[in-house]
């Protein structure tokens, strides 16, 4: 009867130490593919009411959110959970100069400033927005 308790004792550590090995192997499995997916969303602060599309997005904290790996992806503008236009835009990697975030905008009337970029400092990612692709 002893030699049976030792070898069941014996299948128990077998087992146990077999448990630890799968969760251990599952997560070093895991823990590079969630390294490797990228964040397409950030947050954006606009002080000033800029246009972008045929939409006006007034002063407020935006969630930028774009899908697609690029060049060309589709960028949503989100304010209190809902979305507030989703335009084109050509994603594009910064130099090494861009070390903050920033927005760019041109004045192309006298009541009319249109969003032309979001440059994300941390990602070195930059949104560009071409308001007039076929150049009118």
């Amino acid at each position: 009867m002893g030699s049976a308790l030792q070898f069941l004792k014996e299948e128990i550590v077998k087992t146990k130490y077999l448990q630890y090995l799968t969760v251990l192997s599952t997560l070093a499995l895991l823990f590079p593919l969630g390294a490797l997916a990228r964040n397409n969303a950030h947050s954006v602060q606009i002080f000033d009411v800029v246009q972008i599309g045929s939409t006006q997005l007034k002063p407020g904290n935006y969630k930028v959110e774009w899908q697609g790996t690029g060049p060309a992806v589709q960028v949503s503008f989100q304010q209190n959970g809902k979305t507030v236009v989703t335009v084109p835009a050509t994603l594009k990697t910064n130099d090494d100069q861009v070390t903050q975030d920033s927005i760019m905008t041109e004045a192309t009337s006298a009541d009319t400033t249109e969003l032309k970029e979001i440059d994300f400092g941390r990602q070195k990612e930059a949104l560009v927005f071409d308001q007039n692709p076929d150049g009118r």
